[in-house]
Protein backbone atom coordinates (compact mmCIF):
# COMPACT_ATOMS: atom_id res chain seq x y z
CA UNK A 1 0.00 0.00 0.00
CA UNK A 2 1.35 3.43 -0.95
CA UNK A 3 -0.91 5.39 1.38
CA UNK A 4 2.03 7.37 2.73
CA UNK A 5 2.68 8.90 -0.70
CA UNK A 6 1.02 11.78 -2.55
CA UNK A 7 1.27 13.08 -6.11
CA UNK A 8 1.84 11.71 -9.59
CA UNK A 9 4.82 13.12 -11.52
CA UNK A 10 5.98 15.09 -8.48
CA UNK A 11 5.52 12.57 -5.69
CA UNK A 12 6.55 12.55 -2.05
CA UNK A 13 6.50 9.87 0.64
CA UNK A 14 6.78 10.74 4.33
CA UNK A 15 8.08 8.40 7.02
CA UNK A 16 8.67 8.39 10.77
CA UNK A 17 6.71 8.84 13.99
CA UNK A 18 6.22 11.54 16.59
CA UNK A 19 8.36 9.80 19.23
CA UNK A 20 10.71 7.87 16.97
CA UNK A 21 14.36 8.79 16.46
CA UNK A 22 13.63 10.76 13.28
CA UNK A 23 11.13 11.51 10.55
CA UNK A 24 11.56 12.48 6.95
CA UNK A 25 10.42 12.47 3.36
CA UNK A 26 11.50 11.15 -0.03
CA UNK A 27 10.67 13.45 -2.95
CA UNK A 28 10.63 11.80 -6.37
CA UNK A 29 10.14 13.49 -9.72
CA UNK A 30 11.99 16.71 -8.97
CA UNK A 31 13.62 18.01 -12.18
CA UNK A 32 17.44 18.16 -12.27
CA UNK A 33 19.71 21.20 -12.08
CA UNK A 34 17.62 23.23 -9.66
CA UNK A 35 19.54 25.24 -7.06
CA UNK A 36 18.97 23.72 -3.63
CA UNK A 37 20.40 23.94 -0.12
CA UNK A 38 19.54 22.91 3.41
CA UNK A 39 19.12 26.61 4.21
CA UNK A 40 16.33 26.99 1.63
CA UNK A 41 14.40 24.11 3.20
CA UNK A 42 15.19 25.26 6.73
CA UNK A 43 13.51 28.63 6.19
CA UNK A 44 10.12 26.95 5.79
CA UNK A 45 10.73 24.47 8.61
CA UNK A 46 11.59 27.28 11.01
CA UNK A 47 8.15 28.81 10.48
CA UNK A 48 6.41 25.52 11.38
CA UNK A 49 8.60 24.27 14.24
CA UNK A 50 7.14 24.09 17.77
CA UNK A 51 7.98 26.16 20.81
CA UNK A 52 8.14 29.58 19.14
CA UNK A 53 5.47 31.26 21.27
CA UNK A 54 3.24 30.57 24.26
CA UNK A 55 0.37 29.93 21.85
CA UNK A 56 1.91 26.71 20.51
CA UNK A 57 3.24 23.49 22.02
CA UNK A 58 6.36 23.98 24.14
CA UNK A 59 8.04 20.89 22.70
CA UNK A 60 11.49 22.15 21.68
CA UNK A 61 12.62 20.77 18.35
CA UNK A 62 15.29 22.39 16.18
CA UNK A 63 13.76 20.64 13.14
CA UNK A 64 17.18 20.74 11.50
CA UNK A 65 16.96 19.14 8.06
CA UNK A 66 19.61 16.90 6.53
CA UNK A 67 19.72 16.22 2.79
CA UNK A 68 20.70 12.58 2.31
CA UNK A 69 20.37 12.06 -1.44
CA UNK A 70 19.36 13.51 -4.79
CA UNK A 71 21.84 16.40 -4.91
CA UNK A 72 25.33 16.96 -6.25
CA UNK A 73 27.95 19.68 -6.26
CA UNK A 74 31.30 20.11 -7.97
CA UNK A 75 33.21 22.91 -9.66
CA UNK A 76 31.09 22.55 -12.82
CA UNK A 77 27.65 22.82 -11.20
CA UNK A 78 28.13 26.25 -9.57
CA UNK A 79 26.58 25.18 -6.26
CA UNK A 80 24.42 22.36 -4.95
CA UNK A 81 21.97 21.12 -7.60
CA UNK A 82 19.17 18.58 -7.76
CA UNK A 83 20.10 15.55 -9.86
CA UNK A 84 16.63 14.38 -10.90
CA UNK A 85 16.87 11.34 -8.61
CA UNK A 86 14.93 10.86 -5.33
CA UNK A 87 15.70 13.50 -2.73
CA UNK A 88 15.70 12.10 0.80
CA UNK A 89 15.39 14.49 3.75
CA UNK A 90 15.69 13.64 7.45
CA UNK A 91 14.71 15.56 10.59
CA UNK A 92 15.76 14.14 13.95
CA UNK A 93 13.45 14.14 16.97
CA UNK A 94 15.37 15.49 19.94
CA UNK A 95 12.77 16.55 22.55
CA UNK A 96 10.19 13.77 22.69
CA UNK A 97 8.89 12.91 26.19
CA UNK A 98 7.32 9.50 25.93
CA UNK A 99 6.81 9.31 29.71
CA UNK A 100 4.12 12.00 29.38
CA UNK A 101 1.91 9.34 27.79
CA UNK A 102 2.56 6.40 30.12
CA UNK A 103 -0.60 7.02 32.17
CA UNK A 104 -2.86 6.80 29.10
CA UNK A 105 -1.27 3.88 27.26
CA UNK A 106 -4.42 1.80 27.76
CA UNK A 107 -6.92 4.63 27.20
CA UNK A 108 -8.31 6.00 23.94
CA UNK A 109 -8.04 9.78 23.71
CA UNK A 110 -11.34 11.32 22.51
CA UNK A 111 -10.90 13.21 19.24
CA UNK A 112 -7.65 11.40 18.40
CA UNK A 113 -7.00 8.53 16.01
CA UNK A 114 -6.15 6.12 18.87
CA UNK A 115 -9.28 3.99 18.50
CA UNK A 116 -9.37 3.90 14.70
CA UNK A 117 -5.66 3.08 14.35
CA UNK A 118 -6.07 0.26 16.88
CA UNK A 119 -9.10 -1.09 15.04
CA UNK A 120 -7.28 -1.04 11.70
CA UNK A 121 -3.83 -2.34 12.66
CA UNK A 122 -4.33 -4.10 15.98
CA UNK A 123 -1.49 -2.00 17.39
CA UNK A 124 -1.01 1.70 18.08
CA UNK A 125 1.75 4.01 19.22
CA UNK A 126 0.26 5.72 22.30
CA UNK A 127 3.28 8.06 22.55
CA UNK A 128 1.83 11.09 20.83
CA UNK A 129 -0.05 9.09 18.23
CA UNK A 130 2.83 7.88 16.06
CA UNK A 131 2.01 8.53 12.40
CA UNK A 132 -1.26 10.27 13.28
CA UNK A 133 0.64 13.02 15.09
CA UNK A 134 0.94 16.49 13.57
CA UNK A 135 4.69 16.00 14.00
CA UNK A 136 4.54 14.23 10.61
CA UNK A 137 3.80 17.56 8.92
CA UNK A 138 7.40 18.72 9.37
CA UNK A 139 8.29 16.31 6.57
CA UNK A 140 5.58 17.81 4.32
CA UNK A 141 6.90 21.32 4.89
CA UNK A 142 10.38 20.16 3.91
CA UNK A 143 8.99 18.60 0.73
CA UNK A 144 7.01 21.78 0.04
CA UNK A 145 10.21 23.81 0.08
CA UNK A 146 11.49 21.65 -2.79
CA UNK A 147 8.16 22.00 -4.62
CA UNK A 148 8.52 25.78 -4.54
CA UNK A 149 11.80 25.43 -6.46
CA UNK A 150 9.91 23.69 -9.28
CA UNK A 151 7.22 26.34 -9.70
CA UNK A 152 7.98 29.15 -12.15
CA UNK A 153 7.18 32.64 -10.85
CA UNK A 154 4.42 31.54 -8.47
CA UNK A 155 3.94 33.15 -5.06
CA UNK A 156 2.24 31.07 -2.35
CA UNK A 157 1.16 32.70 0.89
CA UNK A 158 -1.21 31.85 3.71
CA UNK A 159 -2.82 33.57 6.67
CA UNK A 160 -4.82 32.55 9.70
CA UNK A 161 -8.22 34.16 9.09
CA UNK A 162 -10.27 32.85 12.02
CA UNK A 163 -9.61 31.61 15.57
CA UNK A 164 -12.64 30.17 17.32
CA UNK A 165 -15.53 32.55 16.56
CA UNK A 166 -13.23 35.50 15.87
CA UNK A 167 -12.66 36.33 12.17
CA UNK A 168 -10.31 38.80 10.55
CA UNK A 169 -11.50 42.01 8.89
CA UNK A 170 -10.47 41.78 5.23
CA UNK A 171 -10.36 45.60 5.10
CA UNK A 172 -7.24 45.29 7.30
CA UNK A 173 -5.66 42.51 5.22
CA UNK A 174 -1.94 43.05 4.64
CA UNK A 175 0.35 40.18 3.58
CA UNK A 176 3.34 42.00 5.08
CA UNK A 177 1.82 41.51 8.55
CA UNK A 178 1.82 37.70 8.40
CA UNK A 179 5.33 37.26 9.79
CA UNK A 180 4.99 40.17 12.23
CA UNK A 181 2.84 38.34 14.80
CA UNK A 182 2.81 34.83 16.34
CA UNK A 183 -0.41 33.88 14.52
CA UNK A 184 0.69 34.28 10.88
CA UNK A 185 -2.23 36.70 10.56
CA UNK A 186 -2.58 39.33 7.82
CA UNK A 187 -4.88 41.44 10.03
CA UNK A 188 -2.82 42.99 12.87
CA UNK A 189 -5.94 44.06 14.79
CA UNK A 190 -7.31 40.52 14.80
CA UNK A 191 -3.92 39.24 15.99
CA UNK A 192 -4.14 41.50 19.06
CA UNK A 193 -7.63 40.22 19.85
CA UNK A 194 -6.55 36.59 19.43
CA UNK A 195 -3.65 37.08 21.85
CA UNK A 196 -5.99 37.86 24.75
CA UNK A 197 -8.52 35.24 23.66
CA UNK A 198 -5.97 32.41 23.41
CA UNK A 199 -4.39 33.39 26.72
CA UNK A 200 -7.70 32.54 28.36
CA UNK A 201 -8.08 29.31 26.39
CA UNK A 202 -4.55 28.22 27.31
CA UNK A 203 -4.91 29.03 31.01
CA UNK A 204 -8.15 27.03 31.13
CA UNK A 205 -6.31 23.99 29.76
CA UNK A 206 -8.59 24.04 26.73
CA UNK A 207 -8.19 24.47 22.96
CA UNK A 208 -9.95 26.02 19.99
CA UNK A 209 -10.13 25.61 16.22
CA UNK A 210 -9.13 27.89 13.35
CA UNK A 211 -9.44 28.62 9.62
CA UNK A 212 -6.45 29.12 7.29
CA UNK A 213 -6.55 30.76 3.85
CA UNK A 214 -3.92 29.83 1.26
CA UNK A 215 -3.45 31.88 -1.92
CA UNK A 216 -1.29 31.04 -4.94
CA UNK A 217 -0.65 33.93 -7.34
CA UNK A 218 0.85 33.54 -10.79
CA UNK A 219 -0.71 30.16 -11.60
CA UNK A 220 -1.35 30.27 -15.36
CA UNK A 221 -4.60 29.16 -16.97
CA UNK A 222 -4.77 25.50 -17.97
CA UNK A 223 -3.43 23.48 -15.01
CA UNK A 224 -5.60 20.57 -13.93
CA UNK A 225 -7.56 18.07 -16.02
CA UNK A 226 -11.03 16.57 -16.30
CA UNK A 227 -12.54 14.51 -14.88
CA UNK A 228 -10.57 12.83 -12.10
CA UNK A 229 -7.45 14.97 -12.34
CA UNK A 230 -9.07 18.21 -11.25
CA UNK A 231 -6.78 20.74 -9.62
CA UNK A 232 -9.56 21.52 -7.14
CA UNK A 233 -9.97 17.85 -6.20
CA UNK A 234 -6.26 17.37 -5.59
CA UNK A 235 -6.08 20.55 -3.51
CA UNK A 236 -9.03 19.43 -1.41
CA UNK A 237 -7.44 16.01 -0.92
CA UNK A 238 -4.11 17.59 0.03
CA UNK A 239 -5.58 19.95 2.60
CA UNK A 240 -7.88 17.27 4.07
CA UNK A 241 -4.83 15.04 4.56
CA UNK A 242 -3.40 17.55 7.06
CA UNK A 243 -3.93 16.47 10.67
CA UNK A 244 -7.10 17.86 12.32
CA UNK A 245 -8.52 19.38 9.12
CA UNK A 246 -12.28 18.86 8.94
CA UNK A 247 -13.40 21.04 6.01
CA UNK A 248 -12.00 22.58 2.82
CA UNK A 249 -13.45 25.23 0.51
CA UNK A 250 -12.25 26.84 -2.72
CA UNK A 251 -13.11 30.39 -3.69
CA UNK A 252 -16.50 31.41 -2.29
CA UNK A 253 -16.86 27.85 -1.02
CA UNK A 254 -19.80 27.25 1.29
CA UNK A 255 -20.93 30.87 0.87
CA UNK A 256 -21.71 30.13 -2.80
CA UNK A 257 -24.68 28.05 -1.62
CA UNK A 258 -26.32 31.30 -0.50
CA UNK A 259 -25.75 33.12 -3.79
CA UNK A 260 -27.88 33.37 -6.92
CA UNK A 261 -26.41 32.46 -10.26
CA UNK A 262 -25.94 36.05 -11.37
CA UNK A 263 -24.19 36.92 -8.11
CA UNK A 264 -21.91 33.87 -8.16
CA UNK A 265 -20.75 33.97 -11.80
CA UNK A 266 -17.37 35.59 -12.38
CA UNK A 267 -18.10 37.83 -15.36
CA UNK A 268 -15.47 38.12 -18.10
CA UNK A 269 -14.22 40.96 -20.29
CA UNK A 270 -11.67 41.21 -23.07
CA UNK A 271 -8.26 42.41 -21.90
CA UNK A 272 -5.35 43.78 -23.96
CA UNK A 273 -3.61 40.40 -24.07
CA UNK A 274 -6.19 37.91 -22.80
CA UNK A 275 -9.66 37.74 -21.24
CA UNK A 276 -9.94 38.55 -17.55
CA UNK A 277 -12.46 37.88 -14.78
CA UNK A 278 -14.13 40.75 -12.93
CA UNK A 279 -14.28 38.71 -9.72
CA UNK A 280 -12.88 35.44 -8.37
CA UNK A 281 -15.62 33.56 -6.55
CA UNK A 282 -14.39 30.43 -8.36
CA UNK A 283 -11.11 30.63 -6.45
CA UNK A 284 -9.07 30.51 -9.65
CA UNK A 285 -10.44 27.13 -10.79
CA UNK A 286 -13.25 26.29 -13.26
CA UNK A 287 -14.04 22.75 -14.33
CA UNK A 288 -11.08 21.61 -12.26
CA UNK A 289 -8.70 23.71 -14.42
CA UNK A 290 -6.94 26.90 -13.36
CA UNK A 291 -8.25 30.18 -14.80
CA UNK A 292 -5.16 32.34 -14.36
CA UNK A 293 -6.64 34.13 -11.34
CA UNK A 294 -5.22 33.51 -7.85
CA UNK A 295 -5.98 30.03 -6.53
CA UNK A 296 -7.72 30.49 -3.16
CA UNK A 297 -8.23 27.63 -0.68
CA UNK A 298 -9.44 27.75 2.92
CA UNK A 299 -9.47 24.90 5.42
CA UNK A 300 -10.85 24.48 8.93
CA UNK A 301 -8.78 22.90 11.70
CA UNK A 302 -10.58 21.41 14.69
CA UNK A 303 -9.55 22.19 18.30
CA UNK A 304 -6.57 20.27 19.63
CA UNK A 305 -7.98 17.08 21.17
CA UNK A 306 -5.28 16.84 23.86
CA UNK A 307 -6.61 19.03 26.68
CA UNK A 308 -6.41 19.14 30.48
CA UNK A 309 -10.19 19.12 30.88
CA UNK A 310 -11.29 15.65 32.08
CA UNK A 311 -13.16 13.72 29.36
CA UNK A 312 -15.05 10.44 29.36
CA UNK A 313 -13.53 7.58 27.37
CA UNK A 314 -12.94 3.82 27.41
CA UNK A 315 -9.91 1.60 27.84
CA UNK A 316 -8.53 -0.86 25.32
CA UNK A 317 -10.38 -3.51 27.36
CA UNK A 318 -13.68 -1.65 26.69
CA UNK A 319 -14.09 -0.31 30.23
CA UNK A 320 -15.46 3.14 31.05
CA UNK A 321 -12.93 5.62 32.44
CA UNK A 322 -11.94 9.29 32.42
CA UNK A 323 -8.88 10.85 30.83
CA UNK A 324 -6.76 13.97 31.15
CA UNK A 325 -4.14 14.35 28.43
CA UNK A 326 -0.98 15.79 29.96
CA UNK A 327 2.05 16.93 28.00
CA UNK A 328 2.86 19.84 25.71
CA UNK A 329 0.07 20.64 23.29
CA UNK A 330 -1.10 23.52 21.10
CA UNK A 331 -4.06 25.55 22.43
CA UNK A 332 -4.73 26.25 18.74
CA UNK A 333 -3.05 23.80 16.38
CA UNK A 334 -4.30 25.90 13.45
CA UNK A 335 -1.51 28.44 14.03
CA UNK A 336 1.25 26.10 12.87
CA UNK A 337 -0.98 24.83 10.05
CA UNK A 338 -0.34 28.04 8.10
CA UNK A 339 3.08 26.99 6.68
CA UNK A 340 1.73 23.44 6.27
CA UNK A 341 -1.08 24.74 4.07
CA UNK A 342 1.45 26.66 1.98
CA UNK A 343 3.53 23.50 1.58
CA UNK A 344 0.57 21.39 0.44
CA UNK A 345 -0.44 24.06 -2.07
CA UNK A 346 3.11 24.07 -3.46
CA UNK A 347 3.25 20.27 -3.65
CA UNK A 348 -0.03 20.01 -5.59
CA UNK A 349 0.87 22.84 -7.96
CA UNK A 350 4.33 21.39 -8.67
CA UNK A 351 2.71 18.08 -9.59
CA UNK A 352 0.11 19.73 -11.84
CA UNK A 353 2.74 21.92 -13.48
CA UNK A 354 4.76 18.87 -14.50
CA UNK A 355 1.63 16.97 -15.56
CA UNK A 356 0.41 19.88 -17.70
CA UNK A 357 3.79 20.35 -19.34
CA UNK A 358 4.07 16.62 -19.97
CA UNK A 359 0.69 16.48 -21.70
CA UNK A 360 0.68 19.75 -23.65
CA UNK A 361 4.34 20.72 -23.92
CA UNK A 362 3.47 24.13 -22.45
CA UNK A 363 3.87 25.72 -19.03
CA UNK A 364 0.48 27.44 -19.18
CA UNK A 365 -2.48 28.27 -21.41
CA UNK A 366 -2.54 28.69 -25.19
CA UNK A 367 -2.15 32.48 -25.01
CA UNK A 368 -3.84 35.21 -27.03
Amino acid sequence: MSDNSFGHLFRFTTWGESHGPALGVVVDGCPPMLDISAEIIQRDLDRRKPGQSKYTTQRREADEVKILSGVFEDERTDGLKTTGTPISLMIENTDQRSKDYSEIRDKYRPGHADYTYHQKYGIRDYRGGGRSSARETAARVAAGAIARLVLPNIKIRASLVQVGPHKIDYDNFDWDQVDQNPFFCADPKAALLWADYLDGIRKDGNSVGAVIEVVAEGVPAGWGAPVYGKLSADLASAMMSINAVKAVEIGAGFDSAELTGDANADEMRAGPDAPYFKSNKAGGILGGISTGDPVVVRFAVKPTSSILTPRETVTTANEDTDIITKGRHDPCVGIRAVPIGEAMMALVLADHFLRHRGQTGRDGGVGY
